[in-house]
């Protein structure tokens, strides 16, 4: 989504005006790069080998040289499909080992469900050692391209409606795991926390046995290096275990099919091919390599007819996916696809429709009997200034695209990019209405998913970026049911030192948000939410950014915001000058971000410094640290620090040793001792955690104990120096002992991404934010 950094002036409604203009695959493909090379830059391989991407959009900092260097995408290296080993195997597998040691562990959260938490009020203390969640379970005034605003929550992947009763829904968050509703979406239970991947990619009932339920881990559009292979319910969807992990461990799912007619055969769309299982999922074979996006399959099963897309295009399968021949649609392009859906009716199968984004155009054609035609769409928003509610938009086509059908009308059919529209045909003439930004009955943009309530072609259900949506009414309205789902994917959080009840917090597409004691929480700031901060002598003046360089300021905790208009730093530029979301660090009136140079102010409110920070390529800022309103650390995406010291007149710079050549993900500063720094790596390597008790001049590696995955954030107890905890890809884990060894610190806290962490000093509070399970808090005796 667009955002305040984006646009000339605030995201509601009329024209946007850009700042400056996107590169293909815009934000969404950036965040990517830079979530998967924080990780590992050889995850980004496989990025580059399936998605056209130019070199000019490559990030530097994020990626192997093998992957700057490959030539791009085309229609014809795309044909050259081949079976392969995904780059994320390794990361994938090591995720669920520490997933499952965590599970052992655990203790039984008996404590935390027994007793009812009221949905939308301040949560219960809770018993000692359990992590909570404190929300968010709603955000009103969410984002919107229209006039009005509306109730947003986290980003949805998969929306499945139980065939058998049409109040019964499932849907698969983008991290944040299944959840389930038996009232159409006005309450939820999580039902998979437990599970070694919270990240899903696809969710569908059995049609002849709506008590089997399968879904595929690993989210394609986004989270794909965290698949785990198919989950299965035997019980509507309430109970889950892994059906099969091979040959899914590092691959993601775009779709899951049961056959209608042969039920123990499932179909899977996946970052890696398209396969098939015959004994209801417990195993897999690939039958087709390469990018495989979406399935459809006649009602009287595959063996009538299959049609799946891939990233050489269309193809068929009369013998259920054995084999596949080709599909030549007319004036298809020359390009590569970035994306290509498919549908069909239900009712008049041989009416079929497939929906593309090749190069800077988008494709659809309509099949009647045997015969494809190319359908004209309306216009192609090419104008990097400005946003038309009548264009499609198609910048993100690898992450938001789709096409459905109501299973019963051939004369309507509904394509998803970042908006939705409903196409009807009459006579020869086809009409094109935008439903998801239309006045004041739009709803978030970035659509993913379209999912009818059973035997009606007017009831559906829409999930997107800001979470899933009902209309009854083919999209003319929509209400949002986004109520108790906590999958908001948070990235960042600061605090008030006066109380642990006052967060603010930066979240993926869903804004900066304010929490103050309910967990419904309070829309800050609209688009992408980055780092944060609150200034510790006066704390009713806050700080948010969005993405790139920027920074709002409020001198009344949030209630309103000023631009402090910080000069111009972006992950767009090529080379890169900032990271996408670059680090924000505050102290009392010194507020500091961190690029290619250092951008520091030491009034609270500009007039901005720039400070050279002489990095080398491909390198830059990714952690600080202030230990005082004249002293700054620095870390960087190579695995340099350095501290930077105001003399009075001017900021100076040394350079510390460094603990590994990786990159550095979060830095701690022990409150007793200002002379001992904590460190965290989240690129995979030898060590992931280091100690310095002398300013930086030496590092200690404190890894055992850790499991062989990103460590993400580090805070230190501030009554006890020994005691250290750390937030990782999954589980939070505890050193009692400076870090000689480690133990699982994690009992009621999902298996999701924990991405930050906060210590309340005064109220003696931990605080973890996830990705995409909101945040926990924990009592510390």
């Amino acid at each position: 989504m667009r955002t305040k950094a984006d646009l000339g002036r605030k995201p509601r409604g009329g024209r946007r005006k850009l700042r400056r203009p996107r590169p293909p695959g815009g934000k969404v493909l950036q965040r990517l790069f830079t979530y998967l090379g924080q990780r590992d830059p050889a995850l980004n391989n496989d990025i580059v080998a399936t998605i056209a991407v130019p070199k000019a959009a490559r990030p530097n900092y994020a990626l192997t040289k093998h992957a700057l260097k490959a030539k791009p995408v085309t229609a014809a290296s795309a044909a050259r499909r081949r079976p392969r080993v995904p780059v994320a195997k390794s990361y994938a597998a090591a995720i669920i080992k520490a997933a499952a040691k965590l599970s052992k562990r655990r203790k039984a959260p008996v404590a935390r469900r027994k007793t009812k938490r009221p949905a939308f009020g301040a949560p219960p203390p809770g018993p000692t050692g359990v992590w909570q969640p404190i929300g968010p379970s709603q955000v009103p005034n969410g984002q919107t391209y229209g006039t009005n605003r509306t109730d947003v929550i986290g980003r949805v992947a998969s929306i499945a409606v139980d065939p058998s009763d049409p109040k019964h829904l499932l849907l698969g968050a983008a991290g944040g795991g299944i959840w389930e509703s038996k009232d159409t979406g006005a309450t939820w239970e999580a039902r998979t926390d437990e599970l070694p991947s919270l990240a899903i990619g696809a969710v569908v009932f059995d049609p002849t046995a709506p008590n089997r339920v399968y879904a595929g881990s690993g989210e394609g559009n986004f989270y794909s290096n965290l698949g785990a292979g198919v989950y299965k319910s035997t019980n509507g969807g309430t109970a889950w275990a892994v059906v099969a992990s091979a040959p899914f461990i590092g691959v993601g799912f775009f779709d899951l099919v049961v056959d209608p007619k042969a039920p123990a055969t499932l179909y899977a769309a996946t970052t890696n091919g398209f396969f098939r299982s015959t004994n209801s999922g417990a195993s897999w074979s690939l039958r087709r390599a390469g990018m495989c996006w979406d399935i459809s399959v006649h009602p009287n099963g595959g063996s009538v007819e299959l049609l799946a897309t891939f990233g050489d295009g269309l193809f068929v399968s009369t013998n259920s996916g054995t084999s596949f021949a080709a599909v030549a649609l007319p004036s298809s392009p020359a390009a590569a696809w970035l994306r290509l859906a498919v549908d069909r009716v239900t009712a008049s199968p041989d009416v079929a429709y497939v929906f593309g984004a090749a190069g800077t155009a988008a494709y659809l054609w309509r099949r009647t009997g045997t015969t494809w035609t190319k359908v004209t769409l309306p216009a192609v928003n090419h104008d990097p200034l400005n946003y038309f509610p009548n264009k499609l938009e198609i910048g993100q086509a690898q992450y938001d695209w789709y096409v459905a059908a109501p299973s019963n009308g051939t004369d309507q059919v509904f394509i998803g990019a970042i908006d939705t529209f409903r196409v009807s045909l009459s006579g020869s003439t086809w009409k094109w209405t935008n439903i998801t930004t239309h006045g004041a009955n739009s709803i978030h943009p970035d659509q993913h998913c379209l999912t009818f309530a059973p035997n009606s072609t007017t009831i559906m259900y829409a999930g997107n970026d800001g979470g899933i949506f009902r209309s009854a009414n083919s999209g003319a309205t929509w209400k949002s049911l986004n109520k108790g789902l906590g999958i908001c994917e948070i990235e960042y959080l600061a605090s008030d030192p006066n109380s642990w009840q006052w967060l603010i917090a930066g979240t993926q597409d869903n804004g900066s948000m304010i929490y103050s004691g309910s967990t419904v929480w309070a829309h800050a700031g609209d688009g992408d939410g980055g780092d944060c901060g609150v200034n510790q002598l006066n704390p009713d003046v806050v700080y948010h950014s969005f993405y790139d360089v920027s920074l709002e300021r409020s001198a009344n905790k949030g209630a309103s915001w000023t631009d402090l208009k910080p000069p111009h730093f972006s992950a767009f530029d090529n080379p890169p000058t900032s990271l996408f979301y670059p680090p924000v660090e505050v102290s009392g009136l010194t507020v500091a971000i961190g690029a290619k140079s250092l951008v520091v102010t030491r009034s609270g409110a500009g007039p901005w410094t720039t400070v050279p920070l002489g990095l080398a390529s491909g390198e830059l800022p990714s952690a600080m640290r202030q230990i005082d309103a004249n002293t700054l650390l620095v870390g960087t995406s190579k695995g340099r620090i350095f501290r930077m010291t105001w003399s009075g007149t001017t900021w100076t710079k040394t350079v510390l040793a460094s603990p590994a050549s990786r990159y550095i993900s979060c830095i701690a500063v022990d409150p007793s001792n200002p002379l001992r720094f904590w460190v965290t790596i989240s690129q995979v390597g030898p060590g992931t955690a280091y100690r310095s008790d002398d300013a930086g001049a030496s590092w200690v590696n404190c890894t055992a104990g850790l499991p062989h995955i990103a460590i993400n954030a580090v805070v230190v107890d501030p009554a006890d120096f020994k005691r250290v905890w750390v937030a990782a890809d999954v589980g939070v884990y505890q050193t009692l002992n400076t870090g000689a060894s480690w133990m699982p610190f994690s009992n009621g806290l999902p298996n999701a991404m924990a991405v930050d962490l906060l210590f309340h000093k005064q109220d003696r509070t931990l605080i973890c934010a996830t990705r995409n399970r909101g945040a926990w808090v924990m009592p510390i005796p």
